[in-house]
């Protein structure tokens, strides 16, 4: 199948287009340095002409409830009215286990994300994830200063790489809806997946963790962001992930 990938380019996007590749299947970059811009439109019919399928794993980097929702909601509708368009048949997009638990600003874009893609012109399926591996590691590049104070939340990180290989197997599997969420094999707290990071780099910064203040804070202090019963658990540990990720072996 020839299937599209929006946000193509980015750490879970290159993932996707490995896996999409590794199955047989022809995957097409949709990212600004591509020529395509998913909020203006720009681009995307001559990118999804042939397309089978579409995976939107597009992201915006804020926390402001605004520009999440302004981002989510105009570039799903413009991927599935380009779609239409060009006769893609499914619409398969990436959300986060939690995000209609968890009252943060970005998370009300990824759920207008959410409704958006199911009631759009093109059949969709919504797959929710928990916080890669990664999310720590992230998360202490954005804050400044010497000591990292990082927010008190208890989650079940995934490595992108499997995520990515699921979303390669549901793409060609035609719309269902919401799929089975995906989350990691262990149960963690967030500053101290964080501390480990720094140990792992060779550096000496304290992190500190804080419990966010109102529903969003104890929602994600109590588990707010962790899956159901139910829900696909993957293979690769964080620790695991750690010795390859973090130290390049």
């Amino acid at each position: 199948m020839r299937i599209a990938v929006a946000g193509g380019t980015g750490l879970l996007g290159r993932h996707v287009v490995q896996a999409l590749t590794a199955a047989g299947h022809t995957p097409v970059v949709l990212a600004r340095s591509r020529g395509v811009d998913l909020v203006t439109g720009s681009g995307l019919d001559d990118a999804l002409t042939g397309a089978e399928a579409v995976i939107d794993v597009s992201n915006i980097a804020t926390t402001g409830r605004r520009r999440s929702v302004h981002f989510f909601e105009t570039s799903t509708t413009n991927l599935a009215d380009a779609g239409r368009r060009a006769g893609v048949q499914h619409l398969l997009v990436l959300s986060i286990v939690g995000v209609d638990r968890v009252d943060l600003g970005y998370y009300e874009g990824k759920r207008r994300q959410e409704e958006v893609a199911l009631r759009g012109a093109v059949p969709a399926t919504v797959l929710r994830a928990t916080q890669f591996h990664e999310f720590a590691g992230q998360l202490l590049a954005r804050v400044p200063g010497p000591v990292a104070v990082l927010p008190r939340q208890r989650i079940r990180p995934v490595a992108a790489a499997e995520v990515a290989a699921e979303l390669a197997r549901l793409a060609p599997a035609g719309p269902q809806g919401h799929a089975t969420e995906i989350a990691g094999p262990e149960e963690h707290q967030l500053v101290d997946l964080a501390r480990r990071v720094v140990r792992a780099e060779g550096r000496r910064r304290p992190v500190v963790g804080v419990r966010l203040p109102g529903r969003a804070g104890r929602a994600m202090a109590s588990g707010g962001l962790l899956p159901g019963d139910g829900a696909r658990i993957s293979t690769l540990t964080f620790d695991d992930w750690l010795v390859g990720g973090v130290t390049g072996v």
